[in-house]
């Protein structure tokens, strides 16, 4: 069993960064790739990025790359989304979530565990 805790979430206006943290604890977090997700209002749940339990490998949804970067540190049992250049279509709640894959996946499905999220508002 793990348990994830988003935060970092605020308002901010286009064109500014945040930093969201995901706090891990129960098992050994570093057997876990870990990915985050997002959903807008009216909206499915959409891939943001993904990384590998050692953090050597990173994956991203063609909307963020460039602007997003994840990553992680197993000693504090935390994953991190930059977030840079935000752009109102960026503005959902936003999850993190974990998975016994090894790979990085961006698929929802593979995912067992699941924050409660953490709500991004961008203002143009």
């Amino acid at each position: 069993q793990v348990q994830l805790v988003e935060s970092g979430g605020g308002l901010v206006q286009a064109g500014d960064s945040l930093r969201l943290s995901c706090a891990a604890s129960g098992r050994t977090f570093s057997s876990y790739s870990m990915g985050w997700f997002r959903q807008a209002p009216g909206k499915e749940r959409e891939f943001v990025a993904a990384i590998t339990r050692s953090g050597s490998n990173t994956y991203y949804a063609d909307s963020v790359k460039g602007r997003f970067t994840i990553s992680r540190d197993n000693a504090k049992n935390t994953v991190f989304l930059q977030m840079n250049s935000l752009k109102p279509e960026d503005a959902a709640v936003y999850y993190c979530a974990a998975t016994e894959r090894v790979y990085a996946s961006s698929v929802q499905s593979q995912y067992v565990y699941w924050g409660q999220g953490t709500q991004v508002t961008v203002s143009s």
